[in-house]
């Protein structure tokens, strides 16, 4: 069976906090985002996504992409996911609504403070902080 294909935000606060989300029925948190429409681009996708789970606009300009990771899926036993990932700004501010019963900031790095899905624990909040770090934009 094929990876289930989804494209993820990473959005930072000033004090470099990741947001995440955790749906209903779930005890993981998890990127924003979700799975493409057909004939959606990546940024259409985030655009979409992050107004119906957050009421918040993306700024299409500040997405940077840091690649495409799989691992195992934790809201589909059995399932893998392959997200799609790019650190970008936004608009608004995130409030909670369609299928996410809760938000949080957390720390980029290490410990989180919540549970948080290896998609994101594992690679994708690694690969924006190195992508932080090589930017110049953090001396961690």
């Amino acid at each position: 069976m094929s990876p289930i294909q989804i494209v993820t935000a990473i959005l930072l606060d000033a004090e470099q906090r990741v947001l995440v989300v955790r749906k209903h029925g779930s005890d993981t948190f998890i990127q924003p985002g979700g799975k493409r429409e057909p004939g959606e681009t990546s940024l259409q996708t985030l655009q979409r996504e992050l107004f119906e789970e957050l009421g918040v606009q993306l700024d299409v300009d500040s997405a940077q992409p840091l690649g495409v990771f799989e691992e195992d899926a934790v809201n589909e036993p059995g399932r893998r996911v392959q997200g799609e990932a790019f650190l970008v700004r936004v608009s608004g501010q995130p409030q909670v609504k369609a299928e996410i019963a809760e938000l949080a900031w957390v720390p980029l790095q290490p410990p989180h403070g919540v549970t948080l899905a290896p998609l994101s624990a594992r690679h994708q909040l690694p690969a924006a902080h190195a992508w932080l770090v090589k930017a110049g934009h953090t001396g961690t």
